[in-house]
């Protein structure tokens, strides 16, 4: 079996959304390990699986029940548990009520006897691991509501594995979100209506509903409704990133039946728009959904109107297609580009010493706006601060986000005294804030004036341009070790600060907005990622935390509010 896959990733990420409130009720579900002598190990899936109906003619259609075993050390380099292990499915608890085969595409060693599935594999790396794929589908006179639970089990030499149970049901509802008529290329302070739709294409009515609105930080909705609680989250970034609105809704939402909201919400595109994402969904409501509105962090936001978001049933609309239960069609997306621009502005520094000293230096750039930068799909770095060392000295100690390269640019294993470092932002970086950097570097010979360039640029170094930024003049300045009377350390267009002995920057017009930013925040190097001491990054918006912004990337690349596989159709 493979230590990890995509599916894998995803639901790592359906995890750390599981803990915010974000997924829906009865998603996903985690085996409790029981202390052990040895390392145990735990069972993840989804807590329940819901099945299409026996068809009347021809075979039926499987669903994929994803269930992971969970290898609880975090050490990637010796945490792997290197034993053999068996798995084990009871399948007797399903029996008349679905039928079971595994995948062949994995090629491991698994064989259903009976009403008993049995897996062989070595080896569980740290963290989440996926299982050969189980695919369930309903047995030949079954009706619909019949249910069952299918119990997982595991044993090892020098490991223990907690118990593990998913509940199999057939039929249910199926909310399918439709597509809604939105304009794409926008104006900052455009608005438009949203005419939010779904149907409900199953074999049950939904008994409630939960519609879930996530949206970047450049647009908004004009109207905030008492039914609903609003979180703000950073995604890393320190700063506000993504806002997600859970709105609950009573009501039975008949098979068949079309709703749209009695109202159209209002969607509006603000001042600081660039590039921005609106995810739409739609579940059936349960104690999960609803207590994820009353969980700790989950707040209305200042503003509430105190209107209530309503839905209306549309008369005679036939569903458009046949019954699917899969919860990938409750989700929709949409991307929005708006005719915007962000400005950032390098700032470099002054700092004098004498031969064998050691000065700091805090380097970086600010965004001016109006818009604030995300690369949320790709999780991608918005910018790279480039910075080449003065003459004369050579870095001790740097943010650990920064890494040192050969002067043209090329892979070089030793990081200290460097020619020149390289220091990506993370996936968004947010109007009116930036990348603060500070670099301690060792004079080992006083030059009068010599000076480093700072530049911010692309994040790849052949396509060097901001396509956002008016004003390429800025984007670079200068370090200065030892200027002389006339020098000016804010040469190339930055702004800068001064410094001496190691000293922060000043305290005038022209210093870095970290210093004024109410919700900046500073973050350590993380041991072992730089040089001597004193190395430290102050980050004002953009932050350092490169797994939540792969988190975010794998949130929209898959489409995943809700990744558990719970009603994957099959084939």
């Amino acid at each position: 079996m493979r230590s990890t896959t995509p599916r894998a990733a995803l639901r790592r990420v359906a995890g750390a959304l599981a803990a915010a409130g974000l997924l829906a009720a009865g998603s996903l579900a985690l085996s409790a390990p029981a202390r052990a002598a040895g390392p145990v190990m735990g069972f993840g899936g989804p807590a329940e699986t819901a099945l299409h109906p026996y068809p009347a003619s021809g075979g039926p259609q499987r669903t994929s029940v994803a269930i992971t075993v969970d290898n609880p050390s975090r050490d990637e380099e010796h945490g792997r548990f290197e034993g053999e292990y068996t798995v084990t499915f009871d399948l007797g608890g399903i029996a008349g009520v679905a039928e079971a085969v595994f995948g062949t595409e994995d090629g491991a060693d698994c064989e259903i006897t009976g009403t008993t599935g049995v897996c062989h594999d070595t080896g569980l790396a740290p963290g989440t691991n996926p299982l050969p794929e189980l695919r369930v589908g309903a047995a030949a006179g079954s009706r619909d509501g019949d249910s069952g639970t299918i119990r997982i089990t595991g044993t090892a030499d020098g490991a223990a594995f907690a118990p593990f149970t998913t509940r199999i049901v057939i039929g249910g509802p199926d909310l399918v979100m439709e597509r809604a008529p939105l304009e794409q290329e926008l104006e900052p302070g455009r608005t438009q209506p949203f005419p939010l739709a779904f149907a409900n294409h199953g074999t049950r009515a939904a008994e409630g509903v939960v519609l879930t609105l996530m949206y970047t930080r450049g647009i908004e909705f004009t109207e905030r409704y008492e039914n609903c609680v609003y979180r703000e989250d950073d995604a890393g970034q320190g700063v506000p990133v993504w806002t997600t609105a859970l709105c609950s809704v009573e009501g039975s939402y008949e098979v068949g039946a079309v709703y749209e909201l009695a109202e159209p919400l209002m969607l509006r595109a603000t001042q600081r728009a660039y590039r921005d994402t609106l995810v739409y969904r739609i579940d059936e409501a349960g104690p999960g959904a609803r207590g994820a509105q009353r969980a700790p962090g989950a707040r209305s936001a200042p503003g509430t109107t105190g209107n209530v978001l309503t839905l209306k049933a549309v008369p005679a609309v036939p569903a458009v297609r046949s019954s699917d239960l899969d919860p990938a069609d409750n989700q929709q997306e949409a991307d929005f580009s708006t005719t915007n621009t962000a400005d950032f502005a390098a700032y470099g520094d002054t700092a004098s010493g004498l031969p064998g000293s050691t000065v700091g230096a805090d380097i970086g750039f600010r965004n001016e706006g109006p818009a604030w930068i995300g690369n949320l799909r790709s999780g991608d770095p918005v910018a790279t601060v480039d910075f080449t060392v003065p003459e004369g000295a050579s870095v001790s100690a740097w943010p650990g986000t920064c890494r040192g390269v050969t002067a043209d640019g090329q892979y070089r294993e030793q990081q200290a005294g460097a020619p020149r470092y390289v220091c990506d932002t993370s996936m968004a970086v947010r109007e009116d804030a930036g990348l603060a950097l500070h670099f301690d570097l060792k004079i080992a010979e006083a030059v009068t004036g010599a000076s480093g360039k700072v530049e911010v640029r692309g994040a790849r170094s052949r396509d060097p341009l901001l396509p956002f930024d008016p004003d390429p003049g800025n984007n670079t300045a200068a370090l200065v070790l030892n200027p002389d009377d006339a020098g000016d350390p804010g040469a190339a267009g930055g702004s800068t600060s001064g410094s001496s002995g190691g000293g922060g920057p000043t305290a005038d017009a022209s210093a870095p907005a970290a210093s004024a930013s109410a919700d900046a925040t500073a973050t350590a190097a993380p041991a072992g990622s730089r040089a001597g001491t004193g190395g430290r990054l102050a980050a004002t918006g953009t932050g350092a935390a490169t797994a939540a912004g792969a988190a975010a990337a794998a949130l929209l690349a898959g489409g995943v509010l809700y990744t558990a596989a719970r009603r994957r159709p099959g084939h």
